[in-house]
């Protein structure tokens, strides 16, 4: 349950500050370099290491991450449920409604690069073809961080929390999955999300006279 202590408001001020200024430099470069040969840089072999390590990696952007956030909140922030949902409900949203509706034929990096010979690929790891833009494994990471920059008044969870964001995105061009673009466009969405919750999340506590005896989100 809700401690009643009050949130950092300047940590989700800064996580999305970052999260917004490393999408728009993520995106710029897929311009300025061009999105194949960026995807292409990032994309580098890096060893077996390496290649264990993010196939593993990047299971933390799946949506079943999901189920350990929820517990957690379930059990610690029980209050922050509608924010909650809300998160999972417009990350999901955002990332599907993109990827189905406004950008369908968005090719993934090895179907949009016909050379195969430049792309590292990951043994094990199911290339997809479609569906490309934005990420969706980027976007719940960043969504998470952002809800911890939310729920968590320590200033460690800034450099934390981005770190294993940022490396949940760069995992899906590791694993030629995604490009860099796609990467740039799921951290927007996250911001996105987490302003829409952040939202109804208000309007929950306006609603709730039990809730406001709680610090609200400002």
């Amino acid at each position: 349950m809700y401690s009643g202590r009050p949130i950092r408001n300047s940590n989700i001020a800064i996580g999305c500050i970052i999260t917004i200024v490393a999408a728009i430099c993520i995106i710029a470069d897929s311009f300025i370099i061009g999105r194949d040969n960026f995807f292409l840089v990032l994309n580098a072999d890096l060893g077996s290491f390496a290649d264990i390590f993010f196939a593993a990696f990047t299971w933390l952007g799946d949506g079943v991450v999901w189920v350990p956030v929820a517990a957690a909140v379930i059990i610690y922030r029980k209050r922050f449920l509608p924010l909650l949902i809300s998160a999972i409900v417009f990350s999901t949203a955002i990332a599907q409604l993109t990827k189905n509706y406004l950008f369908p034929d968005a090719p993934r990096p090895t179907a949009a690069i016909t050379n195969m010979q430049l792309i590292h690929t990951v043994k094990g790891v199911e290339l997809h073809t479609a569906y490309s833009f934005p990420s969706g494994h980027t976007t719940t990471a960043f969504t998470i961080f952002l809800l911890g920059c939310l729920w968590i008044d320590k200033r460690w969870i800034i450099p934390a929390g981005f770190i294993y964001a940022l490396l949940v995105g760069y995992s899906r061009i590791y694993l030629a999955q995604h490009f860099p673009l796609d990467v740039g466009g799921g951290m927007i969405a996250a911001v996105l999300t987490i302003g829409l919750s952040v939202f109804v999340q208000k309007q929950w506590d306006k609603k709730e006279p039990a809730n406001r005896i709680h610090r609200p989100i400002e």
